[in-house]
Order: C-alpha cells, then structure tokens, then sequence
C-alpha cells in the first residue's frame, strides 16, 4: 500500500531555505563524498557518503510519484522536464503553466492538495509518493495525510527562513522513534508515523 513520506533537507531549526529561498550550506553533503548517487536523472549526479548512499538506496526507490508546490516548480523549473526521485511529479498549483517548454514530461498540474495526494497514490500503486516539505506538508498534516517523515538534518542554524511545516498551527501528531543514519555535514532521521496519532 501507497505512503506518503513528507521529507526534505532542513537546518537544525527547522528551515528549508532562507526567506529569498537560497539554501545555502544545506545540500552540501549531496557533494561531499565518494560515492555516486543518481535519482531519476541519468545526468545527475550526487557524491555522498556510504552512509547517505545505503539511506538513499532504501528509500528513494520505492518513491513513484513526488508531489511539490509550484514555488519550487518554478524555482528549479520543474527540472527541465525530468523528476528529480520517482516517475512523475504532481504540481498543486491553481494556475498550471502556459508556457512551460516541456509539455511531454510527466508532469501533472492540480489545483488541491488532497486531490493531488489521491492521484499520486493512485499512480503509485505498491510504491511510495514523495511531498516536499513547506506549506504543502504543514496542509498535508492538517489533512492527516502524511504517513512518514523524512529528514536530513544539517548542522546549520538559519534563525530565519521557510519552515519545513509551513505554517502548520494545527494538532500534536506523534511519530514513532527514528531510524537514524549518520553521514557526513548530515543526519538522516526517518520517522513513521505513530499509531497513536490516529
């Protein structure tokens, strides 16, 4: 059965990006190993740890889908056309490009959340849907539709910046105890959702 699995790399308090969404030190660690990763772009090559390899092995394929907002699409312009983990991308956005210059990638465009999580399931099947953090993971939660989350934590304190929750005020949510995998500039720490929480 489809999970959904909310991660991204964030600073110890918490942030994604700073508020011009530079990211700084934070995705360092992709580059600083010896170790050549790939997610779903040939052309695109990490360097990480053994360590970071072994995490990225046992999760990233087993991601389908991965379900982002349209800042980021538009930031990394939806990768030329080519997801960055899984198979295809489902971009909740009211307002889908005209003008985008790869109209074949696939890519879908959905104006809500829950309907966007639904059809990434869908599509997933057996396999798992990826959703960046931000807003949509702070709406995601409010939904109850996040099953786990996914966090390489980097040693860094931005002080100010975007929130991986978003502006998530809702609930207390438990999660289980993490696995947690120690790299380099990084510490990866996967955490399922707890039962008690439903």
């Amino acid at each position: 059965m489809s999970k959904v699995i909310a991660g991204a790399t964030l600073s110890l308090d918490g942030f994604i990006a700073d508020e011009s969404d530079a990211v700084g030190p934070l995705f360092d660690w992709y580059g600083n190993g010896p170790v050549e990763v790939y997610g779903a772009d040939p052309d695109r090559a990490f360097h990480v740890t053994q360590a970071s390899a072994d995490y990225i092995a046992s999760v990233w394929p087993d991601i389908a889908v991965t379900v982002i907002g349209r800042r980021l699409f538009d930031i990394t312009n939806g990768w030329n056309g080519v997801p960055a983990v899984g198979d295809h991308v489902i971009v909740v956005t009211h307002q889908a490009p005209t003008d985008w210059p790869f109209p074949d990638a696939p890519f879908t465009f959905v104006d809500n959340l829950e309907e966007a999580i639904h059809q990434a399931k869908t599509m997933a099947g057996d396999r798992n849907v990826s959703l960046t953090g931000g807003n949509l993971t702070g709406q995601a939660l409010e939904l109850g539709l996040v099953d786990e989350l996914s966090l390489d934590l980097v040693p860094v304190i931005f002080g100010t910046g975007k929130s991986f929750f978003g502006d998530y005020t809702g609930r207390h949510q438990l999660f289980d105890n993490p696995r947690v995998i120690e790299g380099d500039r990084v510490t990866h720490l996967h955490y399922r959702r707890s039962e008690a929480s439903d």
